[in-house]
């Protein structure tokens, strides 16, 4: 039996067409691999999303903005001396990437103008801090990556 040209292009179309949809199908069924959305209510989340830029920038424009850091004891968020601690409200959310059950949020309660959180409360890898805070009426958001090790 003799294939020809445009028989060949065919086939491996064909076999192309079946790798993709085999692949496909595996990702789909298989419980190891998380087909998770990042947000829940992502329109909800995408309508405040000027809001959330807005926040950002009062943070941005701060002259001493609050410092995010791992130390070998956990996370320590250091707000500026000259803020009063007192004035100070919000929570911390420490958004885990790779799987959504670690991630907890922690009330920002400070002292000495600094909130801690304890290495026992994180595992190795990549954590996103976003941290939602008002003073004195005006709202802020600080993002930050920090990697446990």
């Amino acid at each position: 039996m003799k294939i020809n040209w445009g028989t060949g292009i065919v086939i491996a179309f064909a076999l192309f067409m079946t790798f993709i949809l085999y692949f496909v199908f595996e990702v789909q069924s298989n419980s190891k691999y998380d087909n998770d959305l990042v947000v829940e209510e992502y329109y909800k989340h995408d309508s405040h999303f000027q809001e959330e830029m807005a926040r950002i920038q009062n943070a941005h424009d701060l002259q001493y903005k609050p410092s995010i850091k791992y130390t070998e004891n956990g996370v320590k968020i250091a707000f500026p001396t000259t803020l009063e601690s007192d004035k100070i409200k919000g929570n911390v959310l420490l958004y885990r990437p790779s799987n959504k059950k670690f991630d907890f949020n922690t009330q920002i309660s400070l002292s000495n103008s600094t909130l801690f959180i304890p290495k026992n409360k994180l595992i190795k890898g990549r954590w996103d801090v976003n941290m939602e805070w008002q003073y004195d009426g005006k709202k802020y958001l600080t993002k930050e990556v920090i990697y446990v090790d």
